[in-house]
């Protein structure tokens, strides 16, 4: 294993172990649940807006360590960001997965810890797990109570 696949495993572990943003929200204003009916794991997305500004984002639910570290890179990701940004941000994720678009390429010098969710692109079987929560805030973002990966 290389340095940066090191990397990469050091800060999925520390995001499973210690997720950032757990916890549901009073006052969300949004909110999505999202399933992977093939492995199982269900995340609940919450989201207060004050403007067009996530003010707070949280998450509860449960899954693989792939999952809820997404889970918790994505609270950190869009927290203070405007719905523009969080959607763009969207795009980048479902764009580094699919290698289509601007974005099929992520580095820790620009995308930040973000970054390390690249790696899970070696396990193919894994993306739905990356992605799921994303999808949630995808769905909550447009006032749909439910998203699947299926």
């Amino acid at each position: 294993m290389d340095e940066l696949d090191e990397l990469y495993q050091e800060i999925i572990l520390d995001h499973n172990k210690r997720p950032r943003g757990r916890g549901e929200l009073p006052g969300a204003t949004h909110t999505a649940q999202g399933d992977n009916p093939l492995c199982g794991d269900e995340i609940r997305v919450f989201v207060r807006l004050e403007g067009d500004k996530i003010a707070d984002v949280k998450f509860i639910g449960e899954g693989c360590a792939i999952s809820k570290a997404s889970a918790s890179l994505m609270t950190q990701a869009v927290r203070g960001k405007t719905v523009a940004q969080a959607k763009e941000q969207i795009q980048k994720i479902h764009d580094m997965f699919t290698g289509q678009g601007c974005c099929e390429h992520t580095s820790f010098d620009t995308d930040g810890e973000i970054a390390a969710l690249g790696g899970v692109k070696k396990f193919p079987q894994r993306v739905k797990c990356a992605t799921l929560a994303w999808h949630a805030l995808d769905a909550a973002l447009d006032g749909k109570p439910n998203v699947s990966t299926e």
